[in-house]
């Protein structure tokens, strides 16, 4: 038979699919929908194979389901705005527009050539105006409700990207873009209230039950609820208060000293009372140029007590010191703690260090203050009316009693902080505020939206946003007086385009609103979605709390955009992660041209289950080819008439073993979400029909077999079973035959094949009707001359019979 010309037929399918619309997705609302969304890429320039991985894993998804008759979604686009492109403008001297688009355009291409079933009649990129005008309106929206704010804040700053940075965007201390170690700087900053939704985020999480526990783990850790009481200490000989939140009320008797993080406005407040003002300006200056992390995690707490200004315990009435300290942060809390040195470990090596007193007002069992605090439960003591009473009592009464003294009130906390979303460069969703003398910061009219990205920019490497430096974009109207006015010149933080594109897909052409909510709703919530377990505490946690702002704005009738979330592995060559610089880069192009898409589809999602990492094998490559030409030469056997006659006994077996292939395919992709045991299934289907000596002579019954294994191995290699599809004279595509449906009466067996072990040893394997007992087996067993060899002359100690499943003999 002819050979299997891989390009030619890859090519061609690629055209007819495109040219047929076969993956052309339109609400009907009287098929099931299905939402295949695998998170978006970065135009960089080329696809790697981390890329190939996650959209061959989504297409199976895709793929598979449009076979079960559901209405399928499986949109791409393009997170188009970013640092990249406009680094790669200064260092090529060529504009970030035309080096993304240009991008875009090549990896569209290699997209098509991978055989994705995208519907490109959705495809946006988030750099066009028609995309991010919505991102202002949003923006505009969120003002209107009281959820952005402006203020001066000490923020994380990359030196090298020369841009703010969010928190999240800050891995141990370092930028998650450039590794860069992060500095703190003060500037005029853009937030956002994610704070408002933070209980939400908690809660929404019962909602999620197709998510890895891992996933929400790492986002209630982020979030960070913890309950406790917020308590006033006032400064000594005046009418200020330093306010601290503490999940520890029960130990208040025990604070012995204050610490104020080198922010604290306190400092600039009571400047010229402070003693030693030059000797703590001088910690202020240094603790400045620390990242956050590096202050919070290092092992020596440094300090500096505040001469000439004290506090007040409020529960005894005793002045204590206050310290400055660098691992006390402004953002976190009130950027100001109490301090209980007998019952927090950290306190008790910083007492210990500067001869602060320590009082115990928690007594265990062991508990020794003089070598180290007691953190564990005990009884109250040194605590006037609560002592004697267990701890775990304290927290509650002595929250009430702070309450009722007038100094604090119970409440909650949390780790997440509000969303800075300014950045101080060019290519990015404009900020749609307006500075006026007269009104103040207004939004732009929404009639005058979007306010475009100027395309005649400078860039510079000063740290300022370039739009500062041109005039016509900067120089405008006030809305509200028609006076002279400055536009904003931060953009936005890249995070806000990627909060709600998948909403965007659903009706991605609309110019009058972000999307037509009915079209929107039918689609949402996204049925399952696939990106990297990275995103775990930036956009996933960005993406929900959007959702919740549009469900709020009337748009979308749902709480949670993602149903179902699949965190795949990484692709990694020689158990290291590909990277240019280490010169360790498989490219996808070189791949397609020798082997073609259906071998690089097919090695990336047998080799190892989607969660897991993957690395890449050349011979695991070529093992994939040969499979697929396995598969390719099988029609000519199966065409090929057997002189042999098929019993029915072998018709039998050949039925079984496609209805268990056709079950564990289906339950694999569908439940399971286990692609490598589907593929391994098909696999040991093709063996078992090379095996088979009765082709063409056995009522057409091996045609059939082979027909099922090609609509079973379409959505792992679609160009190939295509191919042999329309051979095999079927009209239509094989994307959209139906999916094949197995028969439990042929899976059902009668009699299995058991294992049996000998004292842990295996010695035999005896056939068993699946309703034999124990009893029943034992005999069988004992008859086996195999297996009763291996222990002739002993003891039978045990006998244990697992249904259907093995044997185990003890013996002595």
């Amino acid at each position: 038979m002819a050979d299997y010309i891989v390009n030619e037929v890859e090519k061609r399918w690629q055209k007819n699919w495109a040219d047929k619309k076969v993956f052309h997705a339109q609400k009907n609302t009287s098929k099931e929908k299905y939402y295949l969304l695998v998170m978006f890429p970065y135009p960089s320039g080329k696809l790697h194979m981390g890329h190939v991985r996650n959209y061959s894993i989504g297409d199976v998804f895709a793929r598979f389901n449009r076979m079960l008759g559901k209405n399928v979604i499986h949109p791409i686009g393009w997170d188009s705005f970013g640092l990249p492109a406009e680094n790669a403008a200064i260092k090529n001297n060529i504009h970030p527009k035309k080096w993304t688009k240009e991008n875009i355009a090549h990896m569209g291409e290699q997209l098509k050539m991978l055989g994705i079933s995208y519907d490109w009649d959705r495809e946006i990129a988030t750099c066009d105006p028609e995309y991010y005008k919505w991102n202002q309106w949003f923006f505009i929206q969120m003002v209107k409700k009281g959820l952005v704010f402006r203020k001066s804040a000490n923020v994380n700053w990359c030196p090298s990207c020369k841009t703010v940075l969010a928190n999240e965007q800050v891995n141990q201390g370092a930028c998650w873009r450039c590794d860069s170690q992060v500095e703190q700087k003060e500037l005029e900053q853009w937030f956002v209230k994610i704070t408002d939704y933070a209980d939400e985020l908690l809660d929404g999480h019962k909602e999620l039950t197709g998510w890895p526990e891992q996933v929400l783990s790492m986002q209630k850790n982020w979030i960070g609820k913890s309950y406790g009481a917020e308590m006033d200490f006032s400064i000594a000989n005046s009418d200020k208060k330093l306010k601290i939140f503490t999940t520890r009320p029960d130990t208040v008797f025990g604070v012995t000293f204050m610490v104020v993080s080198p922010e604290h406005q306190i400092l600039k407040e009571f400047r010229d009372k402070i003693k030693n003002w030059k000797e703590v300006e001088e910690y202020i200056t240094k603790s400045a140029s620390k990242s956050n992390i590096e202050r919070s995690s290092s092992k020596e707490k440094t300090g500096i007590k505040l001469d000439g200004v004290s506090a007040i315990n409020p529960a005894t009435g005793k002045n204590i010191p206050i310290f400055v300290a660098d691992y006390v942060l402004v953002g976190y809390g009130t950027g100001a703690i109490m301090a209980v040195p007998a019952h927090d470990q950290r306190d008790w090596e910083f007492a210990k260090k500067y001869g602060i007193e320590i009082i115990e007002v928690i007594k265990g069992q062991n508990s020794d203050i003089t070598k180290s605090a007691y953190e564990d439960e005990g009884i109250m003591v040194n605590s006037e009316d609560f002592d004697g009473i267990k701890s775990t009592d304290a927290f509650d009464k002595m929250s009430i009693w702070v309450e009722e003294k007038g100094f604090g009130k119970k409440t909650t906390n949390f780790k997440l902080r509000e969303w800075l979303i300014s950045r101080q460069r060019y290519w990015g969703t404009p900020i749609p505020m307006i500075h006026c003398p007269q009104c103040g910061t207004v939004p732009v009219d929404e009639k005058d939206l979007p306010v475009r990205l100027p395309d005649n920019i400078k860039f510079t490497d000063d740290g300022k946003s370039p739009l500062q430096g041109c005039d016509e974009f900067v120089n405008t109207t006030c809305p509200k007086c028609g006076g002279k006015a400055k536009r904003e010149t931060d953009t936005m933080d890249t995070f806000v385009d990627s909060s709600w594109y998948y909403a965007r897909y659903t009706d991605p052409k609309n110019n009058t609103k972000p999307f037509e909510s009915d079209t929107t709703n039918y689609w949402l919530p996204v049925d399952q979605y696939v990106g990297g377990i990275e995103h775990a505490c930036m956009h996933l946690i960005y993406s929900r709390f959007w959702h919740k702002i549009m469900r709020d704005l009337g748009l979308v009738n749902t709480n949670e955009p993602f149903k179902n979330l699949l965190t795949q592995g990484m692709v990694t060559l020689r158990g290291s992660a590909m990277s240019k610089s280490k010169g360790n880069v498989v490219s996808p192009d070189e791949i397609i041209e020798k082997y073609g898409a259906d071998t690089a589809r097919l090695f990336i999602l047998f080799a190892a289950p989607p969660e897991k990492q993957l690395d890449w094998s050349d011979d695991g490559v070529e093992g994939s080819w040969k499979f697929i030409n396995r598969v390719w030469r099988l029609q000519e056997v199966v065409k090929t008439k057997s002189e042999v006659i098929a019993t029915d006994e072998a018709k039998e077996s050949l039925l079984r073993s496609m209805h268990v292939c056709i079950k564990k395919v289906t339950e694999d992709i569908g439940k399971e979400h286990q692609l490598n045991t589907a593929i391994s299934s098909v696999m040991e289907l093709v063996n078992i029909m090379y095996v088979y000596k009765h082709h063409r002579n056995d009522d057409g019954l091996s045609l059939k077999v082979y027909e099922t294994l090609v609509l079973l191995l379409a959505p792992f290699t679609p160009h190939l079973c295509e191919e042999i599809w329309s051979l095999l004279g079927h009209n239509e595509c094989v994307s959209i035959a139906q999916w094949p449906k197995y028969e439990e009466k042929y899976i059902k067996q009668d009699v299995v094949e058991v294992p049996v072990q000998v004292n842990g040893k295996l010695r035999g394997k005896v056939f068993v009707n699946v309703t034999a007992n124990e009893q029943e087996v034992k005999e069988l067993v004992l008859k086996d001359e195999k297996v009763k060899s291996s222990f002739d002359g002993k003891q039978i100690i045990k006998f244990i019979y697992v249904q259907n499943k093995i044997v185990n003999i003890v013996v002595k």
